[in-house]
């Protein structure tokens, strides 16, 4: 494709035409960088003003460029991603940042660091340039990320989003618009719950980790569900252990779910509960993808119904698009409890904001209100 060279330069974030999401690429390869740029700037709804091949250059010429957003390399020489991060943060506290990197453990984990730093999301880099070139999937990853966490932000502080069409990212990705009225809310059904079911994408590593910290504990199971590659979703959950009052683990087949234990689902895999022999155990399938997400909340929800019927108290928290509303509407109709966080907190309203608007929720809660408020519902139900 023939694409003309990316400048940025003085006055570069203000040339944005209508709306535009101002991007800048950090990336230490010439030719990732091209690549990457060449293809987000077809997107009529992104800008890029700027890129750089080390972070100290990303950091000395953030003012210059003015990006709303950041596609944040790791490994690179001079000043890496990780030392730069909190340096973007010195000079826009405001600014977002996209981590990408090839998928190793040690990635993934530098990754999650990341995100306990500010960082609002990831993407997993394909390993070749050939790859990256040709990968539809990752460019409309990418390109779906940078969309919707700019378009939230810009919610979030009184601005406007990007009317016009756009290439890759279909429309119901983009995140719920304030609506002007009040959600209705349904009330709390008074039965007491018998396991505890949390849905999360975007910015939810960092949602589930204040969650379960100001939880502390419960008396019965907990299931997530977390949009997220097989590398991470291994070190979420020893992450969630090392840092809160949880044994977390990713999930594995035929796990037989205990109280007080936290059961993450694998990624490349949907997580179900079925009962067995008087048990309620772990199973796994590579389904089908549902809303373009596997593991999803959809199936993860369903099954609950089946096995827990009206005793299920879920969960909805930051996330783009609106995996698990389905399920969560025959959740509700089965007599479950359904809370999400609110817009002002979230990374991207998608998930939470697609229950909330379909008045399926019993609360609409703050980040850091969330944790407290299950810990208050579930000994109101016992």
């Amino acid at each position: 494709m023939n694409i003309p060279s990316i400048k940025g330069g003085p006055g570069a974030g203000q040339q944005a035409r209508s709306g535009q999401y101002r991007v800048m690429v950090v990336d230490d390869s010439a030719v990732i960088r091209g690549l990457m740029s060449r293809w987000l700037a077809e997107d009529p709804a992104i800008q890029i003003v700027g890129t750089a091949g080390n972070g100290k250059t990303a950091v000395a010429s953030m003012a210059r460029y003015d990006p709303e957003i950041i596609i944040l390399d790791i490994e690179m020489p001079v000043m890496d991603g990780l030392t730069a991060l909190p340096e973007f943060f010195k000079i826009n506290p405001k600014v977002k940042v996209l981590m990408a990197s090839t998928l190793t453990k040690r990635n993934a984990e530098i990754s999650m660091r990341a995100l306990s730093m500010g960082a609002s999301d990831y993407v997993s880099k394909p390993e070749s340039n050939r790859e990256i070139a040709s990968s539809m999937s990752f460019q409309e990853e990418i390109i779906s990320k940078v969309i919707n966490i700019v378009a939230a932000s810009r919610l979030r502080n009184g601005g406007t989003v990007f009317r016009g069409k756009t290439t890759l990212v279909n429309a119901a990705l983009a995140p719920i618009e304030k609506t002007g009225k009040t959600l209705e809310k349904r009330p709390f059904s008074r039965g007491r719950a018998s396991i505890l079911a949390i849905g999360s994408s975007t910015g939810g590593p960092q949602a589930l980790l204040n969650v379960l910290k100001d939880l502390g504990s419960v008396d019965i199971p907990v299931v997530i569900t977390q949009h997220m590659p097989a590398t991470f979703t291994a070190i979420l959950a020893k992450h969630l252990t090392n840092t809160t009052d949880f044994e977390c683990k990713e999930a594995e087949e035929g796990d037989i779910l205990e109280n007080g234990k936290v059961y993450l689902a694998p990624g490349n895999y949907h997580m179900t509960v079925v009962a067995k022999s008087g048990k309620n155990i772990i199973a796994l399938n590579q389904n089908s993808p549902e809303n373009f997400c596997r593991p999803s909340v959809e199936p993860m929800f369903r099954s609950l119904i089946e096995v827990y019927g009206s005793r299920v108290f879920a969960v909805m928290l930051t996330g783009m698009g609106h995996d698990g509303l389905d399920a969560s509407r025959a959740l509700v109709g089965a007599g479950g409890n359904l809370i999400a966080q609110d817009e002002e907190t979230s990374i991207v309203w998608g998930m939470p904001g697609a229950v909330s608007a379909a008045g399926l929720c019993c609360g609409i809660y703050p980040l850091k209100e969330i944790g407290a408020r299950i810990k208050e519902k579930l000994r109101g139900m016992a």
